[in-house]
């Protein structure tokens, strides 16, 4: 069957709109080999090293059946269905494609294991991960590029965190399932992700892979934003800033954890993290800290304390020095291990934000939610130390993150999200130092070239002081 062949055939799918009548024809020809069906080592072949094994399970479970019923191979409709129903399919087509998946009809949805359901979910976690590194995504390289992995265990823990809701049923209902499914809105853009990509393996965009070969060095670090309103659609992972001069960065973070992190921000924040601050690159300071994320807009810090519990949170305002608390609703703290949770607001008390130093009266530290010394998170001006406390009324759900509420902690780091606040320069203020030198305004940059191996040969050029 040839290409005009398989694109009329799309033309009957009435569910398929133009668009998707391209995707699924070009597809189906390469998988089909231009004949009317879809043998299953075919696609095997087509999609096996593109995904988590017991991801292709499920669709071929989905598209040929199980056991003495399963077919040799499927036609274009069904190939087209399964398409449609993961990318943008309503919540009861998203419950067929997972219970055919796990061998079950449409009646038999009370015997379902949890363990069966957080499976599936990790598949698909699972595959897109593999995809983020096949692809090897702008976003993904930006990460990847600097040492920051996916891990299979972070892979479970995320898979869990989105199942969670089902954990506590012993008989899965199908109405528990529906309801699940309508509430997973990350989950959903997993599977677009997944399925936007098999579907597509045919037809990609040759001349941008062409375009990005034959970008100057460099110019990977950019975005145009075009690139990031698309991105935004395509994937959960952020593009990294900040890190151009340290090749393999010691971050807490996996990429599981970052998509998590990432998912549960308001939308305008989730298309680029930049770097501030990092105890292992700036050193253990407070007031290095306060220096880094002070005027940088809205940020994420995760700490690591000293048992492995891996937490933090999102705070929505510029951080600045002062005796009050500070921020919005938008704010929530989060754990990723030893397992993945997010702690929204509850709108009992506007306690989010507080920031504080080398006051006598008032506590000094950086603190998100609940009061003083019973803070959801709380980072002393004594670096290292901090407290999160048993129970936090400025969070839903809140449980105490650290390990003890009393915590040691032997990482930090803060991302600021978006683009940076302009600077003095670009707001038209002229910035002068005492000895008069733009290289001691610098100081940090300095800090990361060193690090870096580059020698600063105008070290020793000085501009005379003013008279």
């Amino acid at each position: 069957m040839g290409v005009n062949n398989s694109k009329k055939l799309a033309a009957k799918c009435s569910f398929l709109s133009k668009d998707e009548q391209l995707i699924v024809s070009n597809s189906f020809k390469l998988a089909s080999r231009n004949s009317e069906k879809i043998k299953e080592e075919e696609l095997t072949k087509l999609w096996g090293s593109q995904m988590d094994p017991r991801l292709l399970q499920y669709i071929n479970n989905y598209l040929f059946g199980m056991g003495e019923q399963r077919l040799n191979t499927v036609d274009l409709e069904r190939f087209a269905e399964l398409f449609v129903f993961c990318t943008r399919g309503t919540v009861d087509e998203k419950v067929k494609v997972l219970l055919t998946s796990l061998g079950k009809s449409d009646g038999e949805c009370g015997d379902i294991p949890y363990i069966l359901v957080k499976e599936y979910v990790e598949s698909i976690v699972s595959s897109y991960m593999k995809i983020q590194r096949l692809s090897g995504t702008k976003q993904y390289k930006s990460w990847a590029g600097r040492g920051c992995m996916a891990h299979a265990q972070n892979a479970q823990r995320l898979a869990e965190s989105l199942t969670r809701d089902l954990a506590g049923e012993n008989v899965i209902s199908r109405k528990s399932i529906e309801m699940w499914l309508q509430g997973s809105t990350i989950l959903g853009q997993l599977l677009l992700f997944v399925f936007m990509h098999l579907y597509n393996i045919s037809h990609k965009d040759k001349t941008a892979v062409i375009s990005e070969k034959q970008q100057p060095a460099g110019a990977e670090t950019e975005l145009s934003t075009n690139e990031s309103e698309n991105s935004r659609e395509r994937s959960l992972v952020p593009y990294c800033r900040g890190l151009d001069l340290i090749p393999s960065y010691p971050s807490i973070l996996d990429l599981n954890q970052i998509v998590f992190v990432n998912a549960n921000l308001p939308q305008q924040y989730q298309l680029e993290w930049r770097f501030l601050f990092s105890s292992e690159i700036h050193g253990e300071s407070f007031s290095t800290l306060i220096g880094r994320i002070v005027n940088q807009g809205p940020s994420v810090l995760v700490l690591e304390d000293r048992n492995g519990y891996v937490f933090g949170g999102f705070a929505p305002a510029n951080w600045a020095l002062g005796p009050n608390f500070f921020g919005d609703d938008s704010s929530f703290l989060f754990t990723l291990a030893p397992r993945m949770r997010i702690y929204p607001s509850t709108g009992y008390n506007q306690h989010f934000q507080y920031l504080n130093l080398h006051q006598q009266t008032m506590p000094n530290g950086l603190a998100l939610g609940g009061q003083h010394n019973y803070c959801g998170l709380w980072i002393d001006s004594e670096y290292g130390n901090g407290h999160s406390s048993e129970s936090c009324t400025t969070y839903a759900g809140y449980q105490q993150m650290s390990h003890s509420k009393e915590f040691h902690f032997r990482h930090l780091e803060v991302w600021g999200l978006g683009l940076p606040p302009p600077t003095p320069q670009e707001r038209g203020e002229r910035v002068t130092t005492k000895s008069g030198s733009v290289l001691d305004a610098n100081v940090e940059s300095k800090a990361m070239l060193k690090m870096a191996g580059k020698q600063i040969h105008s070290e020793g050029l000085r501009e005379p002081p003013n008279v």
